[in-house]
């Protein structure tokens, strides 16, 4: 039995909770985000508070369990309060600047590269060399901030390149001369 699928989900007064069969829409302040539940997983819903139930105990059902009621966590936890990561531009004339909704993006390269965010993501930049990324949909928000960090991934040697805030990079010691 998954840990995690057994943990119950608080709902907050504010939002609003439908359940289709197998689907579920989720619906607050900041936006509505829906999802397909499995076919192998049961769902029961009293006043402020969701249960997932697996059908029966196969290697899928308990897969899935875990999975479904993370989804709908950070669903809830999406379209009450939102996500956002933090990406930040290391190196000498790298910098970032963001027109109408695309990102501009110097980083050493001959060209700038210019990525175009899916919609309810919001890109801001703050003294072009801080990226900000928010929305509601935690999936998204994170696949956004991997794209944009694989553009210029920080390198061991000098530390250049784009890093999440908080990231840890491992130094190496370079070629020591004669």
């Amino acid at each position: 039995m998954s840990r995690i699928g057994k943990k119950e989900i608080k709902i907050t007064n504010d939002i609003e909770i439908k359940i289709n069969k197998h689907n579920i829409s989720v619906k607050g302040n900041k936006g509505n985000l829906s999802y397909n539940l499995s076919e192998l997983i049961n769902i029961k819903q009293t006043e402020n508070i969701i249960k997932l139930i697996p059908k029966n105990s196969s290697q899928k059902a308990r897969e899935i369990h875990g999975l479904s009621r993370s989804i709908i966590n950070n669903m809830i936890i999406g379209v009450s309060k939102g996500f956002e990561k933090k990406l930040v531009i290391q190196g000498i004339g790298y910098r970032s600047q963001v027109e109408k909704k695309t990102l501009i993006l110097n980083v050493g390269y001959s060209h700038s590269v210019q990525i175009e965010p899916p919609e309810n993501i919001k890109i801001e930049v703050k003294n072009n060399t801080n990226i900000l990324i928010s929305g509601i949909n935690k999936e998204i928000v994170g696949q956004v901030a991997a794209k944009i960090r694989s553009i210029r991934p920080p390198e061991p040697y000098k530390g250049k390149g784009i890093r999440y805030e908080k990231e840890k990079i491992k130094r190496k010691v370079g070629k020591a001369g004669k």
